[in-house]
């Protein structure tokens, strides 16, 4: 009996749990024409929609950030597919169970031949054990998997898991994408449920915007500023309703994600570029974020000597007394500070001949011959122990004697400081350094008149 109860109450809990669910769930696409954005992906010729349209998928991982449409996606595939869909979520599903769905699929495949489409919502989130039991099904063909990730999956998803999928990236929707999602939700049967309801041109302006590309955010903005007029004999959301309910954007900005790179990148990218406008925007995104400003500033120390350099040695002073300003003054003062830093270093002439420099004599360093330290320049105190030459013989007049550079009028040593001919230091004509290259010329052509002649050339 009780069994015959919960069977005739399924359908009302079943409805009643379907008008309990958000918005954006309720007004989910139920057809590939029906997703906004990710034309790349899902328009006419592309590779995704073909392979659905076809029903031929193979497993794939699609990466995107939130409200983009890979969920509904795959709610999309799992209505049209002729294979049986199961899911599993990366926070939430342990080794055992994914190896039970696997068994299970691997039983169905062989008594029925139907595959089955395993959907892992948040697949970054499983630990390396729980992927390699995945890839136990992936690899034998027992399920075809759907992973969905706002992380980079190169990084999130596991070299083997990966290499037997397609990866599909999914971008933030465009705001037009954004503004139909609304007009659409407003019209759904299944919608906000408010007879009447409109939304004047600049409020759904305003949520396609503020929303940032996030279609399930900008559907629930547009929930909660329905429910505030609903009592409303003609409701209607204007622009002050639509700001209150989705009050500017919301950071997407994760510490030790992706975005916390692509940003980094983004502000060096723009400032070895010349392009302070942009440095400053992505520098913005930074603080907005919550970046550490340690972690800005010493980012901002690294550039001054691998991008200006010698070309205006007074990008690095700067950057030191920004990080010191700015561990005294702390937010919000500090964005002052650092947008001060930020533009100066955008501006100034670029040069990395120091930084070329240096990595070539590390590389030399590392895996060329050990270059022995010249007789003439070592410590005093051994060239006064060793007073014959390699052969025994008194040293000549002179021999392995220092030259002390300041005793000459134009303070340059001239002596053999290396052993070898060896050019690391090639400065630029820009900024500062057009100077320096050009005494620097003269100071290595008087080395080699000094030396009879170059010994062989350099590198």
């Amino acid at each position: 009996m009780r069994f015959m109860s919960e069977d005739l109450w399924s359908p009302i809990r079943t409805e009643r749990r379907a008008k309990a669910a958000p918005l954006a769930v309720r007004v989910r696409p139920r057809t590939l024409d029906e997703i906004v954005g990710q034309r790349h992906c899902l328009g006419d010729g592309a590779l995704l929609r073909r392979l659905i349209e076809q029903d031929a998928l193979q497993s794939m991982i699609v990466a995107g950030p939130p409200g983009t449409g890979k969920t509904t996606l795959a709610e999309v595939i799992a209505q049209r597919t002729g294979a049986s869909v199961d899911r599993a979520h990366g926070a939430t599903t342990g080794v055992k169970e994914l190896r039970e769905k696997i068994e299970a699929a691997a039983r169905r495949l062989g008594e029925s031949a139907r595959r089955t489409l395993l959907f892992v919502d948040e697949i970054h989130r499983l630990a390396r054990n729980q992927q390699d039991a995945l890839l136990e099904g992936v690899e034998a063909g027992h399920v075809v998997l759907f992973g969905a990730t706002t992380e980079n999956p190169t990084f999130a998803v596991a070299p083997a898991l990966l290499s037997r999928s397609t990866v599909f990236r999914f971008q933030p929707v465009d705001e037009e994408g954004v503004r139909a999602a609304i007009r659409r939700a407003i019209a759904h049967p299944d919608g906000t449920g408010v007879a009447g309801l409109s939304i004047d041109d600049d409020a759904c302006a305003h949520l396609a915007r503020a929303c940032d590309g996030d279609v399930r955010r900008a559907l629930s903005a547009l929930e909660t500023a329905a429910n505030a007029v609903r009592a409303q004999q003609q409701p209607r959301i204007d622009l002050s309703l639509a700001c209150a309910a989705l009050d500017g954007k919301i950071a997407v900005f994760d510490r030790g994600g992706d975005e916390h790179y692509d940003l980094a990148s983004a502000l060096i990218k723009s400032m070895r570029g010349s392009d302070p406008d942009a440095a400053v925007y992505w520098l913005a995104r930074m603080l907005v974020g919550g970046e550490d400003l340690n972690f800005i500033c010493r980012r901002l120390a690294i550039f001054a000597s691998e991008d200006v350099g010698n070309a205006d040695p007074r990008a690095l002073q700067v950057a030191m007394a920004a990080w010191q300003a700015v561990e005294r003054v702390g937010m919000p003062e500090a964005q002052l500070v650092l947008s001060q830093c930020v533009t100066f270093l955008a501006v100034a002439p670029k040069s990395n001949a120091a930084a070329c420099a240096i990595w070539e004599a590390m590389d030399d360093a590392r895996e060329s011959r050990t270059l022995p330290v010249p007789f003439e320049i070592v410590d005093q105190t051994k060239r006064r122990l060793v007073r014959t030459g390699d052969d025994g013989a008194p040293l000549a007049e002179g021999a392995g004697r220092y030259e002390y550079p300041h005793d000459r009028a134009d303070g340059v040593g001239t002596q053999d400081y290396l052993g070898v001919a060896r050019t690391y230091y090639r400065p630029t004509d820009r900024g500062l350094e057009k100077a320096i290259s050009e005494h620097l010329e003269r100071v290595r052509a008087m080395r080699r008149e000094a030396r009879g002649g170059d010994r062989g050339g350099s590198r």
